[in-house]
């Protein structure tokens, strides 16, 4: 069977199940396609190959999206090869119970472009299910009077297939008593009834057991059998009678649960127990038994749940009477079901694009969508409309198929996106509808240009700006969106060369910044102008352009620059004449400057700064021009100097110096003997400076006695009696006094070193702090060729306390014979001369080992703490 199964998928029997009216595409089959499969079919079976039938190139199948679209996905295609296989169990009898012919329609989709083709699957039977009864045994009860050839009617098998699979037949089990016949076989109805042939005898055997076998017509035969007991009773001689061998009865569906459908009625001649009828359901299959009751006694069917037209528009029954005596018989009951409008109409998409260009032309397939509604006849009639006012409408197709299609121009940029509403209703009384809502985004191509936010721009930029600074920003935007809508900057024209932009200006590409490569000069460029291009990465791309003019601004960066009076070929100063006898008021000459600025920049004004004899001329503030202010006078020098300064306007102001030398004399031979006397001019920078160290030195020297004198003092304070105790020890003098280094209260730390050399005019007095860093004493004896000690000795008394200090200078001059002693008493007038001689070869100075020079001070000192 498999194989038998397969190839028939694989042959794929076509047949055209009925014709559209309309194609449902240009490009779709005008029929259906058929293809006819064995139910149970394996998963991954091939049913048939779509592509070579549907004319579709197997390498275009992933792109153009090849699928199928149904409510539950029994198929799915290979787009490697564009087979159609199963994907899901396939149930015949679940799908199409009870009907002869089970087909199932399935939507084919493509994409690219959309397009749409019908298939339908007719699903073959195969002998799946074997025959069953509702019950495993049965029990009748015979009267034991029963004559020959009475019958009695039994369940009816149920079998799921159709067709030769399908119930065939009945088999009874031998016996000697019954035989078995077939109720209305050629109505189709195949009921079975027991027949007597030989009469029962309760007393010889009050039971029988048979076996009641069903056969289907399927290879291999299937089949289900149920026991019949049969009780033999005593004598009832007439069984029930229906008043009608069939019922048909038509009630609407939705009636209310409880609801009463038929009463059938039988009638029984005999009396007494045995014209007792009960009634049952003979046959009683499951939506039977789940929708309906039966009242044993009266015989009244009444509805037990509700009635569902769209589950069944029929339900057949059979009833069974039978009296007390164990006589039965049956009839049949049909309730046909009448359809209520009480389903709403559905809509269903069979493929739909979630997007779609704005420039798609009118008539573009956006959506495909059928409608489906349970109901029938003018309750099923459905019709179709959007609820809102776009461009769009809805065009039939095929029988419940329609597509949404473009009917204007759409704008992405006014309209992005659209939410669209398709409402289905019927034609029932009252009709029923229901609405489906799709959102359709438009997609954006680039059918808008850049557009600069300025017609044009102009921007100003001060000179001497530092290299790479931004000094202005187009900007543009362009209503697309994604690349369409990304805006990128470039110059595209200008006024200056190509090499020169290059170091003049940069745009940024994405922020349309406009950078300066170099600092710019106003004197050298005041203006420029470039076109700027905004363009969008669209394809094509649309671009616009913009200029973009650049104003340098001038800043006061150069000085007034003295035209005249200039120097001389040789460098010297030029001059001029001014007669004797001129008046106020005499042109001499003018101060000629410019600026290479603009503007206020270069608004000059003249003022003097120095004149030899203030007064005597007068200078224009704005003409520079030298103008007698008097008439010379007899005091006047006839050589006169004007120093004169020229300020620009700007802030701050720059400024330019010129110096005028102008000579007093009625001809040129009379002013020469002037200016060959006439001193070099003085650079007055240099003279500021002269002034500036002349009064740094005589601060230092005010320093310099400040201390001195503040070192006097503490020295005239100290309570110690030794000069020299401040030495430390070792420092190439000598000295009978011993003086610790280390000072206690009330010592100066100073001590004080003469070094006399042999030149005696370069004598140096160093006041040195007595530190432990000082220097060693070998290096201080090696520096002078004359040593000098230094002792202080005080002494009390006089009037009022007076107090004297007594200092020695000590001067050790070894081997040295230059000295002039008397050249050494003029160096130290105040001091009293005490030699200690050595012979000697001559007057002068000998070998001497010291020299001591003393000095006496007198004074009232402080009292000393510990009255030293």
């Amino acid at each position: 069977m498999g194989n038998s199964a397969k190839q028939k998928s694989r042959i794929g029997r076509r047949q055209v199940l009925f014709p559209f009216l309309l194609p449902l595409f240009c490009g779709a089959l005008s029929e259906p396609i058929s293809y006819s499969i064995p139910e149970e079919m394996a998963r991954g079976s091939v049913v048939g190959n779509l592509a070579e039938d549907l004319g579709l190139q197997v390498r275009d199948l992933l792109i153009r999206n090849l699928r199928v679209s149904a409510e539950k996905q029994y198929f799915t295609v290979n787009t490697e090869n564009g087979n159609i296989i199963i994907s899901d169990r396939i149930d015949r009898e679940s799908l199409c119970p009870k009907k002869p012919l089970c087909v199932l329609p399935l939507e084919i989709v493509v994409e690219n472009p959309l397009n749409v083709f019908h298939l339908n699957v007719i699903i073959e039977d195969i002998n799946d299910n074997p025959p069953h009864f509702s019950k495993d045994s049965i029990v009748l009860q015979i009267n034991e009077l029963a004559i020959r050839g009475s019958r009695f009617g039994l369940e009816s098998a149920v079998d799921a297939d159709i067709g030769r699979n399908s119930l065939q037949s009945y088999q009874l089990s031998s016996n000697e008593h019954f035989s078995l016949t077939v109720k209305d076989k050629n109505k189709g109805k195949n009921a079975p009834e027991l027949v007597l042939d030989k009469p029962l005898d309760r007393e010889q055997q009050s039971s029988h057991v048979l076996v009641l076998t069903a056969v289907d017509g399927g290879d291999p035969v299937r089949t289900g059998t149920t026991k019949i007991r049969i009780e033999v009773t005593d004598a009832n001689d007439n069984a029930p009678v229906f008043s009608q061998d069939e019922y048909r009865v038509s009630i609407r569906e939705n009636v209310p649960p409880g609801t009463s459908v038929l009463m059938v009625t039988a009638t029984d001649q005999d009396e007494g127990i045995n014209a007792e009828i009960t009634y049952s359901f003979k046959t009683l299959e499951d939506d039977v038994r789940n929708t309906f009751t039966l009242d044993h006694q009266s015989g009244e069917i009444k509805s037990k749940d509700l009635i569902d037209f769209e589950v069944s528009s029929s339900y057949t029954m059979s009833i069974e009477a039978k009296d007390g005596g164990g006589m039965a018989t049956e009839c049949k009951v049909i309730l046909d079901i009448l359809d209520e409008n009480d389903n709403a109409p559905g809509v269903a998409f069979t493929s739909i694009a979630s997007s779609i260009t704005e420039d798609a032309e009118p008539g573009t397939v956006i959506a495909l969508f059928k409608t489906h509604d349970r109901d029938s006849g003018e309750n099923g009639e459905i019709t179709c409309f959007i609820k809102e006012t776009v461009p769009f409408r809805i065009e039939s197709s095929a029988s419940n198929y329609y597509k949404l299609v473009t009917e204007g121009a759409l704008d992405r940029e006014q309209t992005p996106e659209y939410n669209i509403t398709i409402t289905a209703i019927d034609k029932g009384k009252p009709p029923l509808s229901s609405s489906t809502s799709v959102t359709l985004h438009i997609a954006d191509v680039n059918d808008n240009a850049p557009v600069f936010h300025q017609a044009a721009y102009v921007v100003h930029v001060a000179e001497n700006n530092p290299p790479g600074a931004s000094i202005a920003q187009v900007s543009a935007s362009d209503s697309d969106v994604g690349p369409n809508g990304r805006v990128s900057y470039s110059i595209l024209a200008r006024d200056l060369q190509p090499r020169a932009l290059l170091s003049y200006v940069s745009v940024s590409e994405q922020s349309g910044v406009v950078f300066a490569q170099r600092a710019f000069d106003h004197e050298q460029l005041r203006a420029f102008e470039l076109t700027l291009q905004a363009r969008d990465q669209g394809s094509p791309a649309l671009s616009a352009n913009v200029s973009l003019r650049v104003l340098v601004d001038d800043l006061n960066d150069n000085a007034p620059r003295v035209l005249y009076p200039a120097l001389g070929p040789d460098g010297s100063a030029l001059f001029d004449t001014v007669p004797r006898a001129a008046q106020p008021g005499y042109l001499v000459t003018k101060v000629v400057a410019v600026d290479a600025d603009s503007g206020h920049n270069a608004w000059l004004s003249y003022h003097v700064l120095q004149a030899s004899e203030p007064g005597l001329f007068s200078l224009g503030l704005r003409t520079g021009e030298v103008r007698t202010a008097r008439a010379l006078g007899d005091r006047d020098a006839a050589r006169q100097r004007l120093l004169v300064a020229v300020l620009d306007g700007g802030q701050p102001p720059l400024s330019a110096t010129a110096t005028l030398y102008l000579v007093f004399a009625d001809s040129l031979q009379e002013a020469l003997p002037d200016l060959s006397d006439h001193p070099a001019p003085s650079d007055p920078q240099a003279e500021l400076q002269f002034y500036l160290v002349v009064a740094l030195a005589l601060i230092s020297v005010l320093f310099l006695l400040s201390v001195i004198l503040a070192i006097a003092l503490r020295l005239r304070r100290s309570a110690t009696t030794a000069t020299g105790g401040c030495f430390q020890r070792g420092l190439c003098f000598k000295t009978e006094l011993e003086v610790s280094p280390n000072y206690s209260e009330g010592t100066l730390p100073y001590s004080y070193n003469l070094y006399v050399a042999s030149d005696l005019g370069k004598t140096r007095f160093n006041l040195l702090t007595s530190t432990p860093e000082m220097v060693p004493p070998q290096d201080l004896c090696n520096e002078a060729s004359l040593v000098v000690s230094v002792t202080k000795e005080w002494s009390s008394g006089g009037a009022l306390g007076e107090k004297s200090i007594k200092i020695l200078f000590t001067v050790h001059a070894p081997e040295v014979q230059s000295i002039d002693r008397q050249k050494l008493i003029n160096h130290l007038p105040d001091c009293e001369v005490t030699e200690r001689r050595r012979s000697g070869p001559n007057s002068q100075i000998p070998r001497t080992e010291e020299l001591i020079l003393t000095s006496v001070v007198k004074g009232t000192f402080g009292n000393n703490p510990r009255g030293k």
